[in-house]
Formats: structure tokens, sequence, C-alpha cells
């Protein structure tokens, strides 16, 4: 079981400003006992003020430059919290909730909260860019459709149950990492790039009946399908259970947080149930991790 970063443990390590800048120095600068500028040996001092640090040849160190701190007047506390609050939930942090509990306008709590999210997926990326699947690896494969008003198939035909709703296709590797992209539709022109870039060939792979994934065999991969539509949730190896555990859970999240999210913002709410899905089994280097993506 992952070990629980309290909020008293949060407030303790980062209590003020001071120590928030010098969180993000150290992990621009890991392990310095030089000046980045000159390279003079020696401590840096803190520069009253300024969030910025002077050696002793006079350099200024603004280790906010080029972050999404560095033109913000919101205080790097607040961001902390924001930061702490986006990676302790398992549904997500709603704008509204974000200005009760930091204290800021709407306006701010909303542009904090998109900002946070793209850090999310740049760091996620940036950690989980190899291939999956491979040494044997297996990844099961399986499309959701999010929002619209229309949420039962039944009765309906398919283009209109998929009217005004996103297709998300996701990618997860058993034992592996997760990986979730909004795509145009579900037909496999338009997934078959998807998997060919993000899967490496041989690897094993589960899918449903979808016709979509007819030509995975012939692409070079060891392909196995389960047909729902006769209650079949396992064939052997193969099974899609734990992405579609993983798509309950984001829509249970958004459905529960935001109610609703649009069309153009639905890419940046599944990167950030991603990351924290990757990185759920230690909290607090999910936050060292969000931190350092600035």
């Amino acid at each position: 079981m992952a070990a629980k970063f309290t909020f008293r443990q949060f407030q303790a390590k980062y209590p003020d400003d001071d120590s928030c800048l010098q969180a993000v120095l150290d992990l621009r600068y890991p392990g310095r006992d030089s000046c980045p500028q000159c390279g003079v040996i020696g401590k840096l001092t803190r520069i009253e003020g300024r969030r910025a640090f002077a050696c002793k040849e006079g350099c200024h160190i603004y280790p906010c430059a080029g972050t999404v701190f560095e033109h913000s007047s919101t205080k790097l506390t607040t961001w902390f919290h924001a930061m702490y609050l986006f990676t302790s939930t398992r549904n997500g942090v709603s704008a509204k909730e974000l200005q009760r509990q930091l204290g800021v306008t709407y306006k701010c709590a909303w542009r904090m909260g998109h900002q946070l999210r793209e850090l999310m997926a740049a760091q996620d990326q940036t950690t989980n860019s190899g291939p999956m699947g491979g040494n044997g690896g297996h990844v099961e494969m399986d499309e959701a459709y999010i929002g619209g008003r229309i949420r039962k198939f039944k009765g309906y035909g398919k283009g209109e149950y998929l009217k005004n709703k996103s297709t998300v296709f996701g990618m997860l590797e058993r034992g592996g990492v997760l990986r979730s992209k909004v795509v145009e539709s579900d037909r496999h022109e338009v997934l078959t790039p998807v998997i060919q870039a993000n899967v490496a060939k041989g690897a094993t792979v589960s899918t449903d009946r979808s016709r979509s994934y007819l030509r995975l065999k012939k692409l070079g991969y060891k392909h196995g399908r389960v047909n729902h539509d006769k209650n079949e949730w396992a064939r052997g190896i193969y099974s899609t259970n734990a992405i579609e555990g993983f798509w309950s859970h984001l829509k249970r999240g958004i459905k529960s947080t935001h109610a609703s999210v649009s069309k153009k913002h639905i890419q940046k709410y599944v990167d950030e149930f991603v990351f924290r899905y990757n990185n759920r089994e230690a909290p607090e280097a999910m936050f060292e991790r969000l931190i350092s993506a600035v």
C-alpha cells in the first residue's frame, strides 16, 4: 500500500514562500554547491523581496524564470497548495473547489487548474516515452466515449449515441504505464497509427471485438479478443478489465467533480487522470514530479 503524503507533512515541508522557492531551486539545479551562472563555489543567498538568489560574485539566479510561476503574482505557497490538492485526490479538483480552498478568484483558480493539468501531461510524456509491451509485455486497449447528453446506447443508433461525445483511446500495459489520447473516431485508420507509435511489435495485445482491431495480427502483434456481447470478460490471458476499470474511474471522476467538460479541454482532464494513475503508488513522489515539471 502506498504511503500517504498528509497535509500536515506538506505544511511542515513547505511552510512559506522561502521554502517553496528553495525547492524550485533544488529541483532546477540539483546537487549544486556553486553558482549556475559563473560557477563560483559557495552558498547562494536569498534576495529579500524577490524570487531570486545571489552568489558571492553578485550574479542573480531566478529559479522561477521560464516556469508557470514566472509571470504569476500568486504566492508560491498558493501554487504548491494547489499542486498538493491535485496530487492528493483521486477524482480531481474543480476550479470552484480551488477557489474555496486557496482563497483566490475563480478566474485565477481556473487558470491554475489548466496549467497544472498541462504540467501533468508534460511530465508523464517525458517519464513514459518508450514503447509499451516490449520484452513480452501485455497491453490492453479500449476506447471510451465521454460527454454528450445521451448516456445509454440502447435505443439509439451508434451515430446518435456518439453525437457530441469525445472518443478517448487508451492503452494500458499490465504492470506498467497507461497512455490515453482523444481521437477523432474509433475507426481503424485512426487507431492503428496511434497503436503503432506506442506499442512495440510482437507485444501481446488484448481488445474487445471491435472491427477496428482486426488488422493487429497482420501488423505483428499477438492479438486476443473478448466478446462482451456474450458476457465474456476474459479468455485465458486476454481481457480488458484493467483499462475498463480506468474508464469507470475517469467517468465517475468527471461526473462527480466537474459535472461535464468541454471537447476543447477533454484531453487535459484525461491527462490529469492518467498522471495520477501512473504515479498512484507514491503520493509524495507524485507531488515532487509535478513540481519538477514546472
